[in-house]
């Protein structure tokens, strides 16, 4: 009989909200189901492989997580899942009711949080995967780095051993294998320490600029990266923003311009830019496709591309406000 951990949260914790906020909820090796509600996910502990199902049972604002694991768990192995779970559902995020006094358009559904893995060097890389593809190449990258190297997602020492080559011609990686086994090397050799991007006394613009001197790691990156760190001063933009600038805002005009509007639009929002712009895009995301606890993995959680939104049509039939919010 295996280890069943049961994780206090926060009054306004709301899973199946909280956990489908972010597209890397639908990366592997997380496997979220729509019908009950739950993440079933490995996690590497130092005393080996685990898988958990991890849940809400209440289904309701601050009710507690009950994370069950296939096997029996040491007392620090629980000690050391119940960290990684923490992280990936962001429960210590010291932020909310300060983003929901200066955007008080998600107050009322109670967004604020966002999803993201466990470990900051699994961030890293899925960011790595997810720049300049369509969103399936990024799916289906993160599958194959698990089913080739580990399943509960490989760790830096594994990658930083792997040839370049044959992350490419396994994983479906592309130009960016030999940028993956770089960033790996910098982990194992500690010239990245995450417990300094992780430590709040650490500057923004220290850790910024230092993600920016990663093998691969530009800009939309940077930002990307900053954001599941609990940073959220700077917006990723990328395609996805033009279109929603388009056909969510209203703008007009080439992409260069549209892309200053953008930074200008949200400074009002200071050091919580990215979740007021994210919670924007994530309400036309659901608008089309559905509350994202409703995705199917393989198939309405595979059209995360501007081209495949551009010709979905928005659920509903009258206008819709993103200034009000939307309660999930």
């Amino acid at each position: 009989m295996g280890s069943t951990l049961t994780i206090k949260t926060p009054g306004d914790y709301l899973l199946r909200r909280d956990l489908c906020s972010y597209g890397y909820f639908l990366l592997a090796p997380n496997l979220w189901n729509p019908g009950d509600l739950s993440l079933t996910r490995p996690l590497d502990l130092d005393g080996g492989l685990a898988v958990f199902e991890i849940s809400q049972p209440t289904n309701n604002r601050g009710g507690p997580i009950r994370a069950l694991c296939d096997r029996k768990l040491s007392r620090a192995e629980q000690y050391e899942a119940r960290a990684l779970i923490v992280r990936m559902l962001n429960l210590e995020d010291a932020g909310v009711r300060e983003f929901h006094k200066l955007d008080q358009r998600w107050k009322r559904s109670g967004r604020a949080r966002l999803f993201r893995s466990p470990t900051f060097f699994e961030d890293v890389i899925k960011t790595v995967t997810s720049c300049n593809v369509t969103w399936p190449s990024t799916m289906n990258m993160n599958v194959r780095l698990c089913e080739v190297v580990n399943p509960a997602f490989p760790r830096a020492s594994q990658l930083a051993r792997r040839k370049p080559a044959t992350l490419r011609a396994r994983c479906s990686v592309g130009y960016r294998d030999q940028r993956i086994v770089d960033i790996a090397k910098l982990f194992v050799s500690g010239a990245v320490d995450p417990a300094w991007f992780e430590d709040p006394a650490t500057p923004d613009e220290d850790a910024l600029a230092t993600l920016l001197e990663m093998p691969g790691v530009g800009p939309y990156a940077a930002a990307n990266i900053m954001q599941l760190l609990g940073r959220y001063a700077h917006v990723a933009l990328d395609t996805e923003s033009l279109r929603h600038a388009r056909t969510v805002l209203g703008w007009k005009g080439d992409d260069a311009p549209l892309m200053k509007q953008l930074k200008k639009h949200y400074e009002r929002y200071a050091d919580h830019r990215f979740r007021s712009y994210w919670f924007e895009l994530w309400t036309d995301y659901e608008a089309r496709k559905g509350p994202a606890h409703t995705w199917d993995p393989n198939t309405s959680g595979r059209t995360f591309t501007a081209a495949q939104l551009n010709k979905a049509k928005p659920k509903v039939t009258k206008k819709r406000r993103i200034s009000s919010g939307t309660a999930r």
